[in-house]
């Protein structure tokens, strides 16, 4: 997966990309990216599309939960946080929903995954719980609780990590309960 000006800068012009276009070697699915024809079309591909197409940034939220295998909802477009002094890109494939952080909260809690030899940032599994609790109005209350179930129940998060991004993410009032009850009832 590459955009127009890598394939420039490899000394592939735009006249040869459109023949392989046409060829169907390589397909476009969206402006200004390209991948070979033969690519897979699964989740985490679709993360990779977009971060080749917002470079700056980070999967979070639902997809992000989805990533880590902590729910069981197929998010229909890719959660990605963005600056929030950053351009927000007109984006028509993949469909992708904007949420803006500011200075820490927008690097804290980022992992980097390869995925198909591409760099995708990614919160990590407790950043993700917490962030669906911060923007619970927004994905659902049913989708937080079924990410911090599932994060506990796999050991991928500790209640340790929920009350430091909690705190941090000025949600851990919020949060504090339902951490409680869960890690009681698996006691």
């Amino acid at each position: 997966m590459m955009r127009l000006k890598d394939f420039a800068a490899n000394g592939i012009g735009a006249e040869t990309l459109a023949r392989l276009v046409r060829d169907g070697s390589v397909i476009r699915p969206a402006r200004g990216l390209y991948q070979l024809a033969d690519g897979s079309g699964d989740a985490a591909r679709i993360l990779a599309e977009a971060s080749v197409l917002v470079p700056r940034g980070v999967i979070c939220l639902t997809s992000a939960l989805q990533f880590h295998e902590l729910t069981l909802q197929m998010p229909s477009t890719v959660w990605m946080a963005i600056d929030r002094a950053a351009w927000r890109p007109k984006i028509d494939y993949p469909p992708i929903r904007f949420v803006r952080f500011t200075g820490s909260s927008l690097t804290e809690g980022v992992e980097r995954h390869s995925i198909d030899g591409i760099e995708v940032a990614i919160t990590n599994p407790a950043r993700s719980i917490v962030d669906c609790f911060r923007y619970r109005a927004k994905v659902g209350l049913d989708v937080a609780l079924e990410g911090l179930r599932e994060g506990l129940r796999q050991r991928k998060v500790t209640s340790d990590q929920l009350w430091a991004y909690g705190t941090t993410g000025k949600v851990w009032s919020t949060l504090r309960s339902y951490v409680e009850a869960m890690v009681a009832a698996d006691a």
